[in-house]
């Protein structure tokens, strides 16, 4: 499934195309993705202006100009691609030209940018795992699939004595505490690995460890904060990670994955300085975990 860097490279991909850009006829050509598309959503969308196009968590949030918003999430393989009459690019980046099957194109929208360029910004989800509802700028923190979300991890929000309070008394392990979306929200599986190897501290540690009595940080505690904002953002700055289905909004692959320093590299000599212990991978609460206990402690 694609994690926050992704949704984020997806986000950054479409903004050239979609903001400021009106929306003309919606195709919905099927009556659901994993949920019942929204009821009205085709009549609600055509006409609008989109003046924002923002992200929470995993969500894209299309934001119009009656203070509706489209939220949007990819599921396991939904991706979107911008298509226009003549094959131009849009402005950005990576412009390549990409292969999916139109059979799982199920909804699409028709935009005429400010510019008066047109263009087609395309939905495509084979496995149908993704979705999207409509809900409105005043109440979409408390819809329920965005109101129990915790912080972001791509600000400055994010340090040492947050994390302390996320952490404090738990003794789940560290790597399960991390993946709870009411406590840091869309940091996933492959980017908890990659955040513990930086920050040197074992996915099996009781969470509340990192955390001192008194409910302040310890040093490993500021350490991993440091370390989950960091592997974010430089995640981000690669494109995400094009593993299985995930690929960005123009077509082109991610290129994270060739940095992954124990994700899905078991059996491999970690890359840590002077270490020379293997990376391991155990399971658990069902995932894969990938780590090394030589310099993860």
């Amino acid at each position: 499934m694609p994690e926050l860097p992704e949704v984020e490279t997806v986000r950054r991909g479409l903004q050239p195309a979609m903001e400021g850009a009106r929306i003309g006829d919606v195709e919905l050509r099927r009556p659901d993705l994993r949920f019942p598309l929204p009821e009205g959503m085709k009549a609600a969308l055509e006409g609008r202006r989109i003046v924002a196009l923002g992200r929470r968590a995993k969500y894209l949030t299309v934001e119009l100009d009656d203070r509706s918003v489209l939220v949007c999430h990819l599921g396991m393989s939904g991706s979107f691609r911008i298509e226009t009459d003549d094959g131009a690019a849009m402005p950005g980046d990576f412009h390549h030209a990409r292969g999916k099957l139109a059979a799982h194109d199920h909804v699409v929208f028709h935009l005429a940018r400010a510019d008066g360029a047109a263009c087609r910004v395309i939905y495509n989800d084979p496995r149908r795992f993704g979705f999207m509802f409509l809900t409105d700028r005043n109440g979409m923190a408390e819809h329920p699939h965005l109101k129990n979300l915790g912080l972001e991890p791509t600000g400055n929000a994010l340090d040492g004595a947050a994390l302390a309070r996320m952490l404090a008394g738990r003794r789940t392990p560290l790597k399960a505490a991390l993946l709870d979306q009411s406590a840091i929200a869309g940091l996933g599986n492959i980017y908890v690995c990659e955040a513990l190897w930086r920050a040197g501290l074992s996915p099996k540690r009781a969470a509340g460890t990192l955390v001192r009595r008194d409910g302040t940080p310890t040093q490993r505690c500021i350490r991993l904060a440091d370390a989950i904002r960091a592997v974010i953002a430089d995640a981000i700055a690669a494109g995400g990670s094009s593993l299985r289905d995930y690929m960005q909004a123009d077509g082109t692959l991610g290129y994270f994955q060739h940095s992954f320093a124990v994700y899905d590299r078991e059996g491999e000599i970690c890359r840590s300085d002077g270490c020379g212990g293997t990376i391991r991978r155990i399971v658990q609460s069902g995932r894969s975990t990938f780590y090394c206990p030589a310099c993860q402690k």
